[in-house]
């Protein structure tokens, strides 16, 4: 005689049949996963995208700087000492002239630098919106 034992079922417990509600709650769920874990790629990649450009936008932007610097250094000393030998002015008032209309546009433009990096927003904006709503929908209480 065969002995029958009870409570114990050596078979996996079978997956839900298609088109019942559990089933289709386990898809929307999944679903709602993928989703998410797809946003979170696209953020990563729009993330390191921007980096990249940013990264090489501040080499060319230095080698830039560093360019008109020595340029603009030369033509400060080659238009003081024309100044002093066309226009009579001594050395120290040529200068000085120099000095005042550099300082007036280095501050300028420092202050419209500020401006501008106070209104970059370094996060994308898109992607992490429809991150946010898709988070705020998982979480918030069911009906």
């Amino acid at each position: 005689m065969a002995e029958i034992t009870v409570g114990t079922d050596p078979r996996p417990a079978d997956p839900p049949p298609p088109g019942t509600v559990s089933h289709l709650v386990g898809g929307i769920i999944d679903d709602a996963q993928r989703l998410a874990k797809q946003q979170l790629d696209m953020l990563k990649s729009e993330f390191h995208e921007d980096l990249r450009r940013t990264k090489r936008a501040a080499v060319y932007g230095g080698l830039g700087v560093a360019c008109l610097t020595v340029g603009g250094m030369a033509l400060v000393f080659g238009i003081v000492y024309m100044l002093v030998r066309f226009a009579g002015l001594p050395e120290w008032g040529a200068w000085v002239t120099f000095a005042a209309i550099f300082l007036t546009a280095g501050a300028a433009l420092t202050l419209a630098a500020r401006n501008l990096f106070e209104s970059f927003n370094p996060l994308p904006d898109k992607t992490f919106n429809a991150l946010q709503e898709n988070l705020t929908w998982k979480t918030s209480p069911q009906m």
